[in-house]
């Protein structure tokens, strides 16, 4: 009688083994192109030709990087930059975008110095701004290093409207791609209850497949699309070979969260051991600025801006206008309910995770010129703003994930207005989150629920 028990559990164990390899299957698939491409690129992001170094950077694995842009955002092209050590110094000089990256022989304590001599006229570095500064490595073999600049107190004051309108376009434009990622986000939660950390890596993914199809020489919109298909391809993965065995055993939503978390550390090391620590740029990462009245916005983040309203939009009618949306909140609603009135929950629950691994893969993509660059780990740089968004709005609501990112994403930018350091800024986002929810617990557009 005893065997019988133990048979069935094996045979459980081995069907969520087969699961799980299914999935991580699905991600190899999908990376396997990116190994050739990241090796056939230099590591560094968009490097300078002037640029030096007292070592070869390509032998590196582990780099120190960042971007030089003006209080007004415009690129600080050849400034001088040097990175000093554990017995090695190495020095390089930013590229038209404002890019610099030092490549080092191994993680540690670095001082990064930037030569203010070499700064264009006019431009000086913020007040109270370090340098040299030190720097350590954690946990990741790219390191980003800021530097603020500002033009003096009296400019300041006489920019502030202009500074504050580029600010909140800025902020717009950054709150619509966050949204992207929180509305299927959403959608998972409210259709399935499952908090899924492993979202921010289907952010990185879409990005990362751009780069690697762009490798392979196929046209740059080809490139897009086979993205997001891989993303939604993904996301199909995740739920048929994963989520959908845990919900049969009736796992419950406390390990499934657990489980979520232990998939996005496999993940991103997948995406690692493929794709590199560098960081790499997208094609057309480069562009000017251009100016719309008071308006000073770079192409990519105006194209960003108006592509996240327009998907948005469209999302919006297909949930409120369509038999699939109406299916979809009705599952979010009551699923048992949904069930007992015909409706194929388990499709309608796959059909949500496609949405939003499509969602996630584009607002990668755009993450990755906003940023700019693609590393390993950017899903997971922004995947607490992405919850942020989703909270302050309301758990399960798709249109309180929308406002919510906004809100996150105008506030991160007006905090740079209003003098708070630029590695601060989305400290501010999580801040206003618990000061929000502290009076209103249930979000914006959430309802309240009974607990016990």
């Amino acid at each position: 009688m005893r065997s019988t028990p133990r048979g069935l559990s094996q045979r459980r164990r081995g069907r969520l083994l087969k699961a799980v390899g299914a999935v991580f299957a699905a991600v190899a698939a999908l990376l396997l192109i990116v190994a050739p491409a990241s090796q056939a690129t230099s590591p560094a992001p968009a490097p300078s030709p002037s640029a030096t170094t007292s070592q070869p950077t390509e032998t590196f694995t582990n780099n120190i990087s960042g971007f030089l842009r003006g209080d007004d955002r415009t690129p600080l092209v050849g400034v001088e930059i040097s990175a000093t050590g554990n017995g090695f110094t190495g020095s390089t000089k930013s590229a038209e975008n404002g890019s610099w990256s030092i490549g080092v022989p191994k993680q540690g304590t670095y001082e990064v110095k930037l030569n203010e001599s070499t700064l264009p006229d006019g431009r000086k570095l913020a007040a109270g701004q370090e340098n040299p500064r030190q720097v350590t490595f954690s946990q990741t073999s790219n390191l980003s290093v800021i530097f603020a600049f500002g033009e003096g107190i009296v400019v300041q004051q006489q920019d502030f409207g202009k500074n504050l309108v580029n600010r909140l376009v800025a902020g717009l434009s950054f709150g619509l791609l966050l949204a992207l990622a929180s509305v299927g986000l959403s959608l998972i939660f409210g259709t399935t209850g499952l908090t899924n950390f492993a979202h921010g890596e289907m952010v990185t993914l879409g990005a990362v497949l751009v780069f690697a199809f762009n490798a392979m020489n196929l046209p740059f919109w080809l490139a897009v699309v086979l993205a997001l298909l891989g993303g939604g391809l993904f996301g199909y993965f995740q739920d048929a070979g994963l989520w959908k065995p845990l919900r049969r055993r009736g796992t419950g939503l406390v390990p499934m969260m657990i489980v979520s978390i232990g998939l996005a550390l496999a993940v991103r090391y997948v995406i690692q051991f493929f794709f590199g620590g560098a960081t790499q740029q997208l094609p057309y990462a480069q562009s000017t600025e251009i100016q719309i009245g008071l308006i000073s916005i770079s192409p990519n983040n105006l194209w960003s801006l108006v592509i996240s309203a327009v998907v948005i939009a469209l999302l919006g009618i297909i949930l409120l206008k369509t038999r699939l949306g109406k299916a979809t909140r009705a599952v979010a609603d009551n699923p048992a309910l949904a069930a007992a009135s015909g409706i194929d929950v388990d499709s309608v629950i796959r059909i949500v995770w496609v949405t939003g691994g499509m969602l996630a893969s584009l607002g990668g993509i755009l993450w990755a010129y906003y940023r700019p660059g693609v590393t390993f780990d950017m899903g997971s740089q922004i995947l607490l703003l992405i919850f942020a968004g989703v909270t302050l709005g309301g758990l399960g609501t798709v249109w309180g994930a929308l406002i919510g990112s906004i809100i996150v994403g105008i506030f991160v930018e007006l905090t740079t207005v209003f003098g708070l350091a630029a590695d601060l800024k989305y400290v501010g986002a999580l801040f206003i989150m618990i000061i929000v929810l502290l009076f209103r617990p249930q979000g914006i557009l959430g309802r309240r629920e009974r607990v016990g």
